[in-house]
């Protein structure tokens, strides 16, 4: 089952043009990985997903046109987990938990027992149940990520938006946010749609990948197929290495020759 779809959706921003006719598909418990380098246009893709940004052509949550939703639906559907998310340091696990029921609430802005259903069962599946009471300004950067996804959680999204959900955390914490994710990703078969860097993460964790390169849309494929020295290298505009070690693929920068 698709749960999103692009057809040539283009961003301009400005008098300037930074994502041009991009076009891809992700299923229900897929997870599409969006690469390239800097100003390339994932993060603005991702925006325009959600319906942060004016676009060009159609975005579709299943069926349905994103642009014909109402606001409130469309966050029904699509939860965005940024670079940096807004994290008040004197909330409570539980109430930054439960601000992901948001979209959902009635028209007073009143919470049920439906929204403390779906929020102690969001802290549950990110092993938070402890933390519930503790205040987010306490947490390290590894539990407060995890809060961040689990806010997400509890919107009951059918498709998670992700910018570089690991970049400010060390390789352990990297890992466990990364393995949470997937194990997301197929118990509630949720859409993954996230823009990373960790180019060896990517050969690990997504299902297909597409490589963005100012604006356009230069490739799409499995990472095994995708992931190759040649189209990395020139992409990026710098030699990058790609060898299988136990089995997975690892993606490294290479080094420039100088003269000196």
């Amino acid at each position: 089952m698709t749960r999103l779809s692009l057809d040539a959706v283009s961003v301009t921003l400005g008098e300037a043009t930074v994502l041009r006719d991009v076009s891809f598909a992700v299923a229900a418990g897929e997870w599409c990985a969006l690469i390239g380098p800097n100003g390339a246009g994932k993060t603005t893709t991702l925006r325009a997903i959600a319906g942060l940004v004016t676009y060009a052509g159609t975005v579709r949550l299943g069926a349905d046109d994103a642009a014909r939703l109402r606001r409130r639906e469309r966050a029904r559907r699509v939860a965005v987990v940024p670079q940096i998310p807004t994290t008040p340091r004197d909330m409570s696990v539980y109430d930054y938990v439960l601000l992901g029921r948001t979209p959902h609430a009635g028209y007073f802005g009143g919470t049920g027992a439906s929204d403390d259903v779906a929020t102690a069962h969001a802290l549950d599946r990110l092993e938070l149940g402890g933390f519930a009471q503790r205040r987010m300004g306490t947490l390290s950067g590894g539990e407060r990520q995890r809060a961040v996804l689990a806010r997400a959680l509890a919107q009951e999204a059918q498709v998670i938006l992700l910018d570089e959900p690991t970049s400010a955390l060390d390789l352990a914490r990297q890992q466990q946010v990364l393995e949470l994710v997937d194990r997301l990703r197929r118990e509630e078969n949720l859409a993954v749609v996230a823009a990373m860097h960790d180019l060896t993460a990517v050969s690990l964790y997504a299902s297909r990948v597409h490589l963005l390169d100012r604006g356009a849309l230069v490739a799409s494929g499995e990472p095994r197929t995708l992931l190759s020295a040649d189209l990395l290298s020139e992409t990026y505009g710098t030699p990058i290495k790609v060898f299988e070690h136990d089995g997975q693929l690892v993606v490294a920068p290479g080094r420039h020759a100088v003269r000196l």
